[in-house]
């Protein structure tokens, strides 16, 4: 699941590109810039891809961003036979996740410091995803275990703890994916998992306040839930 956000420095604003596995909540790629580019996402992409090296059929989800719809953008995710999904328009419910991440990343820490500039803003946010975020931060929806705990938790369970196969479903297109092979039989209990913030109880503080005109480097770049 893939987001971007943008962060007040003292003379400029700056753009924070973000993808997360949507099971372990992990930050698995980011990128930080001056500009609202696609360039940026790239980047993120990129490292995200490097980082976990994805099989084939992986699902990408974001909003509807111009730099997520871009064509240099859909053809890496398209030469990573991964698949494009992108949320309904206007329903911030669909990529409620990266939105959850995003507001315990200004309120954790955006909101309580004050960078000096760009530089000093990137060993900041390197440090919150990487040693605090990944690696020591709870998550309900994880029964209270952080992102890399969970995950290494996830990777000793033997294939007999599993109960059933795994299906992706896209109710538009009547369409099902298995994990694994059709005839396999269901194994033993999935641990138990869980949205942290279920959209019944999804509350519109956890978004990340619109873009300012001003910061805007051109009239159709702004961010699109600024139109929401």
């Amino acid at each position: 699941m893939a987001d971007i956000t943008y962060i007040r420095l003292r003379t400029e604003f700056v753009y924070l590109a973000v993808i997360l596995d949507a099971f372990s909540r992990k930050v698995v790629g980011w990128a930080l810039g001056r500009n609202l580019t696609s360039e940026l996402t790239i980047a993120a992409l990129e490292k995200a891809i490097a980082e976990r090296q994805p099989p084939h059929g992986l699902v990408h989800h974001s909003d509807r961003g111009l730099q997520y719809g871009s064509e240099d953008y859909v053809q890496i995710l398209r030469r990573h036979h991964m698949i494009l999904s992108m949320s309904r328009p206007g329903n911030p419910y669909d990529n409620a996740q990266c939105e959850s991440f995003m507001k315990t990343l200004k309120q954790e820490e955006i909101y309580g410091n004050e960078y000096v500039d760009l530089e000093d803003l990137l060993r900041h946010i390197a440090v919150f995803l990487e040693q605090y975020y990944n690696r020591c931060r709870l998550h309900s929806a994880l029964d209270y275990r952080p992102p890399e705990e969970f995950e290494q938790e996830l990777a000793s369970l033997p294939t007999s703890s599993l109960t059933r196969v795994p299906r992706m479903s896209f109710p538009r297109h009547g369409e099902s994916f298995p994990s694994k092979g059709e005839g396999e039989q269901p194994l033993g209990p999935l641990p138990a998992h869980c949205l942290d913030e279920p959209p019944a109880g999804y509350s519109w503080a956890g978004w990340s306040p619109p873009e300012p005109t001003s910061a805007s480097p051109a009239a159709g770049d702004s961010d699109p839930r600024s139109k929401i």
